[in-house]
């Protein structure tokens, strides 16, 4: 199950969305949830799984390594889906039943929705590395600085979170294989003992992520590493004709989900 966790991995590439600014691909991303949380209908959901299957294929990505990611959350769709289910008033489907058509067909959309939030949102740390998402974010929100909002400490702290979940991941299976070996059971028994059976792998897996911060630190800091002030990159970030094409794809998708929200479709 922990393998299948690939939020924060990045899949090195060349293709048409490796190429993209980070700046683009953030805000495609945005672009692409809002457009996701005003579909209303069977051609809209229709409509928005092209869209994310064709950047899907652009990327180059397998589809098996995108929905692999969805195992940890199952219960998660499920449990979204009999919640709609049950709760929701409408036509009964047979008379005197609590599950109503309504219910079925939000119960259908919200777990599409969910789905297709993480698998087109995942996209994104696929083909873009933490030292450009980083920059990249960094430079979209260089406005707050105004502010006095620590814009770069804010993108270096979401990077390294990002980069260090898969580690976080490893180091996690390690522990249970090695807690396994020595005769502990995760899997049998009731709620509360599996919950008990998970202390042993907690405590290590905490003491072993406060020893890699601290050493993050000292390397950072042996580096001379003091913020954003006076920071150099060694790439520039810039826009390029794919990028306004990108936006400009991004921009025909929004109008045309609101367009099919407005006519009901």
């Amino acid at each position: 199950m922990l393998k299948d966790i690939t939020l924060g991995q990045y899949f090195p590439g060349n293709t048409i969305a490796h190429r993209l600014d980070p700046r683009t691909k953030l805000l495609l991303v945005i672009v692409y949830i809002v457009g996701l949380f005003n579909t209303a209908d069977f051609i809209g959901y229709a409509f928005v799984i092209a869209i994310t299957g064709l950047c899907m294929y652009l990327a180059k990505i397998n589809p098996k390594t995108a929905f692999k990611g969805l195992k940890p959350l199952v219960i998660v769709i499920v449990l979204t889906a009999l919640l709609n289910i049950f709760y929701t008033k409408g036509t009964p489907i047979i008379e005197g039943w609590i599950i109503t058509w309504e219910g079925l067909k939000k119960a259908l959309f919200m777990s599409v929705r969910i789905v297709l939030l993480i698998v087109g949102t995942f996209m994104l740390t696929y083909t873009t590395s933490p030292m450009a998402l980083t920059d990249g974010l960094e430079r979209l929100l260089r406005p707050l600085k105004k502010i006095k909002i620590p814009v770069h400490e804010m993108s270096m702290m979401m990077s390294m979170a990002l980069r260090f979940i898969p580690t976080l991941i490893e180091e996690t299976d390690k522990i249970m294989s090695a807690q396994k070996a020595r005769g502990a059971d995760f899997e049998s028994g009731s709620i509360m003992r599996r919950a008990k059976a998970l202390l042993p792998i907690l405590v290590p897996l905490f003491i072993s992520a406060f020893r890699r911060a601290d050493e993050l630190a000292i390397a950072m800091e042996s580096r001379c590493y003091h913020g954003g002030d006076g920071r150099t990159r060694l790439k520039q970030l810039k826009y390029e004709k794919a990028d306004f094409e990108a936006m400009l794809a991004g921009a025909v998708f929004l109008a045309a989900v609101f367009v099919m929200k407005h006519f009901g479709l």
